[in-house]
């Protein structure tokens, strides 16, 4: 009897253990391969609009993100990050096989004045046989500023025309920008980084080196740093992220650093009171 006890729990530990992997392996992740120079991510879009008013001080913004491919991939899988006033907001992430198309449309809830911006990593794989692997990728962003006035009614827009518009922009902008200065310098000091070492970029501003290579780096190493990196950023921010409840969500915009020598680079940020740094090495790709 003893045995067959003995025999029970271990099939029982065997059959948990079973499921714990199959239910990791089955969880989507972004793998970066060489890139594919014949196959193409051919329109992608993220968009942000003012959907409705919902009360005095409430409306709900339109959060919308789109992709195409040349053709239908083995794998297409977009992620999109939405930040308010630089706090982060919310996580969409979907992957398909056998398609040449991403589709998300969500709708969020907010309330008071906020500048909204969105940043989505488009990607796709072509199996051509065996391990023959390639890459394809894009990035789309949108952003939009909310006016919730007490002497006007709430209003949007995403460059401002008029003066009043200009004013809250400007007030927008500068609030968010203070706090983010102040995060990210706190998280500079805790890691020991000399930031005079380093460029900056704010997550939400590396859609600007879609077709622009970053300084010092041609446009086919900036891309393979771009598609790195975001394979970095889903593992170990994204996931994470995805995996918080929406009123237990607290982080603020990552932070880039790139050694000026182009060596290597950090993605700092805090989440939900964990602060993260990223490593990641700057391969030299030889022509």
């Amino acid at each position: 009897m003893r045995k067959w006890k003995i025999m029970l729990i271990f099939f029982t530990i065997l059959t948990i253990g079973g499921l714990f992997i199959l239910r990791a392996n089955t969880v989507p992740t972004i793998s970066f391969f060489p890139l594919d120079e014949k196959s193409f991510i051919d329109e992608a879009n993220t968009s942000l609009t003012l959907e409705s008013v919902t009360g005095s001080d409430s409306y709900n913004i339109g959060w919308s993100i789109n992709s195409s491919s040349d053709k239908s991939m083995y794998l297409r899988q977009d992620v999109s990050l939405l930040f308010d006033n630089g706090i982060l907001r919310g996580v969409r992430s979907k992957w398909v096989q056998n398609t040449d198309q991403i589709h998300m449309d969500e709708t969020v809830e907010s309330e008071d004045s906020s500048h909204f911006q969105s940043i989505s990593f488009h990607h796709g794989e072509n199996h051509y046989g065996g391990e023959d692997i390639k890459s394809v990728q894009a990035m789309t962003y949108d952003e939009l500023y909310v006016i919730d006035s007490p002497t006007t009614p709430i209003k949007a827009f995403k460059q401002p025309v008029t003066p009043f518009e200009s004013e809250w922009k400007e007030l927008l902008d500068r609030s968010s920008k203070q706090q983010l200065l102040f995060q990210w310098h706190l998280l500079i000091q805790y890691f020991q980084i000399n930031p005079e070492n380093y460029r900056a970029i704010p997550l939400v501003d590396l859609y600007k080196y879609n077709n622009k290579p970053l300084p010092n780096m041609s446009q086919q190493e900036t891309d393979v740093l771009i598609g790195r990196l975001w394979e970095g950023i889903y593992k170990n921010y994204v996931i994470p992220a995805s995996e918080s409840s929406e009123n237990q969500l607290e982080s603020y915009i990552p932070l880039i650093l790139i050694d000026k020598q182009n060596t290597h680079l950090y993605v700092l940020f805090e989440l939900n009171g964990g602060r993260e740094q990223l490593i990641q090495r700057i391969p030299e790709i030889k022509n």
